[in-house]
């Protein structure tokens, strides 16, 4: 166990070994299980630099991968930015003591809960096994190290970092990459942008764009930034990394990660070029900005490579002539801040750009990444969009309205409650008469080591009721199935929902659902904490679940062709459950937005934003015909739309 101690008497803390390590269990990420809490190891795969959330504190989001071939996707937060994961590249290790794991989507996702705690190690094979950690208290055994060096093994072999790293000597633009420099100046240039001042001891070999700002307004090292002069370059960062920007110390080493190197032009000048460095706004493929620690690794090369550039070589440049063209505010050669696009791309991004006039002459099946307008757009009705999918048939349906429902409510509602089914030792039953109505409702109250619940964790059983009295109780439960009686049993009607929770309804296939007796709901009532989630009911009873999904065309413009493309997505896309959009006014209304940007009401395609998607072409028929479709995929909303 390795501790820090400070003594008033020292003048430097102290790093001893305590004699009694606790024991930790880890678990492999192909075994992990929804509602535990655990302690694992990991490679990082993706991840995006602490950021502010949409509250006050900051999120790290983290994708790790171990010998499994599992992949979990961690969101982290914490008030502190320095108490989160000290990751710096894909390829670090992780180290998580008592994670909380949830299924989402079918999909395992980490959290962290009280006691959480996390140690870094750079994923270099060979590298010293040193721990990164805002703890000055944590465990770290011989075992661990073993731990550590077996998966850098692993992830030499099988993980690459898909963030191309470079120097400025080797730039190609246009490009996004992965820089690791010394800042030497700093300066605000206005309310949402912010000049960094930068070198890596390379020369880029393009004239670069010298951003002008007032002089007193440059926080630099004057004698070393004038000897720097032919090596720096002029990086502008906009919107949430400007708050981190003004706290950078010029001196200091940062990485910056997907930084985009382009070329321009001065306004009037199209014969006259010079490449721009640009950190855009928003977290989109983990862009952001790291202060590396000086005993990184990276550091102390680079440290020692700048030590060894010989300044007087590069005191004269005749390719960057520092006269008036090489300086430029920001208005006159720069894009104001905006994403290349209101879409970025999850995926792929090593594919070029293809022309839809090309894609439309091309082979079938393909896969392409296209840069194109958003030319119209079906149903204008955005609720329409919603529709309920089978991932086993692919079948599709519309979402039952509320009319739709009270009818199938009301027609199960005429058979009588059976006595013979109340009351068992896997629930509790209540019925009562309605008035005037002559109808019998059965409330069957699941019963947890043969106890009620309390209503928040409870789940209920009912017959005969109505649309608006299934609403109202599954306002005050946790969740509620609507079950009809037979001779001998309850069974469930896949017409309405198998499930409620809330305000969403959940839908069983007919064609794939092979339901099961209720009475399979009782291993699940048996567990230690059950969760009665709609999922794990659903393979309880044999269901298989339709998803809510978007279902779009969108008619997409590139100037060389159009074309229609399908988009299909549950959540991605537009970052909005698709479950929840149609009993959500907010999420309705942020969808009313994101739609009036990516195709506001001009009539001139040029005042358009651009889409960067990926789409894939497909045919689609009964064997005898077949209609050529394409979709979209791997590709959503960028933040700051």
């Amino acid at each position: 166990m390795i501790c820090t101690r400070s003594s008033r008497a020292a003048a430097a803390s102290e790093t001893v070994a305590l004699p009694v390590a606790p024991k930790y269990t880890y678990t492999l990420l192909n075994n992990l299980k929804d509602g535990t809490v655990v302690n694992l190891y990991g490679a990082v795969k993706f991840f995006k630099p602490p950021y502010i959330s949409k509250g006050t504190d900051y999120c790290s989001l983290v994708t790790i991968v171990d010998q499994s071939n599992a992949k979990l996707i961690c969101t982290l937060f914490n008030a502190n930015r320095d108490a989160l994961p000290q990751i710096y590249k894909n390829g670090d290790i992780v180290r998580f003591h008592r994670i909380k794991i949830r299924e989402f989507s079918d999909q395992m996702q980490g959290i962290n809960s009280s006691g959480f705690s996390a140690l870094t190690f750079d994923g270099t094979v060979g590298a010293p096994v040193v721990p990164r950690s805002s703890s000055k208290l944590f465990t770290f055994t011989d075992e661990d190290k073993k731990t550590v060096e077996d998966l850098r093994i692993w992830v030499a072999s099988k993980l690459s970092n898909s963030a191309p790293a470079a120097k400025l000597s080797g730039i190609q633009p246009p490009v996004f990459f992965e820089l690791t420099c010394q800042l030497v100046g700093k300066a605000k240039v206005d309310g949402s942008s912010y000049l960094l001042k930068v070198w890596d001891g390379t020369q880029c070999p393009f004239p670069s764009w010298k951003v002008l700002v007032k002089e007193d307004d440059l926080e630099e090292d004057g004698s070393l930034i004038h000897q720097l002069k032919n090596l720096t370059v002029d990086i502008v960062v906009y919107d949430n990394h400007v708050q981190l920007a003004k706290s950078l110390k010029v001196g200091s080493f940062i990485r910056m990660y997907s930084l985009h190197a382009k070329i321009q032009s001065p306004e009037g000048k199209p014969d006259v070029s010079y490449v721009q460095f640009h950190l855009h706004g928003g977290t989109g493929y983990g862009r952001g900005i790291s202060v590396l620690p000086e005993n990184h690794t990276d550091v102390k090369e680079l440290k020692v490579f700048l030590d060894s550039v010989d300044l007087a070589e590069f005191s004269e440049n005749p390719s960057s002539p520092e006269d008036e063209n090489t300086y430029f505010t920001l208005g006159s050669c720069l894009e104001r801040c905006q994403q290349l696009s209101v879409t970025v791309l999850t995926d792929h991004q090593h594919f070029d750009v293809t022309a839809l006039s090309t894609i439309l002459n091309s082979t079938i099946p393909q896969q392409y990444r296209i840069r194109a307008k958003l030319k119209a757009f079906e149903p204008k009705k955005l609720h329409q969009s919603v529709k309920l999918h089978c991932p086993q048939c692919s079948s599709l349906q519309e979402v039952p309205d509320g009319a739709e429902l009270d009818s199938v409510l009301q027609e199960a509602s005429a058979v009588l409650p059976n006595p013979d089914l109340q009351s068992t030792s896997f629930y509790e039953s209540v019925v009562w008469d309605t008035e005037n109505q002559g109808r019998h409702i059965a409330v069957h109250f699941v019963k947890h080591n043969e106890l009620l619940q309390k209503p928040e964790d409870s789940l209920i059983l009912i017959e005969g009721g109505s649309l608006k009295e299934v609403l109202r109780l599954s306002k005050n439960f946790k969740a509620l199935i609507p079950v009809s009686a037979t001779e001998d049993n309850f069974v469930l009607n896949l017409s309405a929902p198998y499930f409620w929770q809330g305000n969403v309804q959940y839908y069983g296939c007919k064609h794939c659902s092979k339901p099961k007796a209720l009475s399979s709901l009782s291993s699940l009532a048996a567990q230690e904490d059950p969760l009665w989630e709609p999922t794990t009911v659903a393979q309880a009873l044999g269901i298989v679940p339709l998803q809510y999904v978007f279902v779009m065309k969108f008619t997409l413009d590139d100037g060389t062709g159009t074309l229609n493309a399908y988009l299909m997505d549950s959540k991605n896309f537009f970052q909005i459950p698709a479950s929840e959009v149609l009993t959500n006014n907010i999420f309705q209304e942020n969808m009313e937005r994101i739609m009036n940007n990516l195709c506001p009401t001009v009539r001139n395609l040029d005042e358009l934003p651009w889409l960067e998607c990926f789409i894939k072409s497909y045919y689609v028929g009964d064997g005898i015909e077949k209609q050529l479709c394409y979709q979209i995929f791997d590709t959503v909303i960028a933040e700051d739309v």
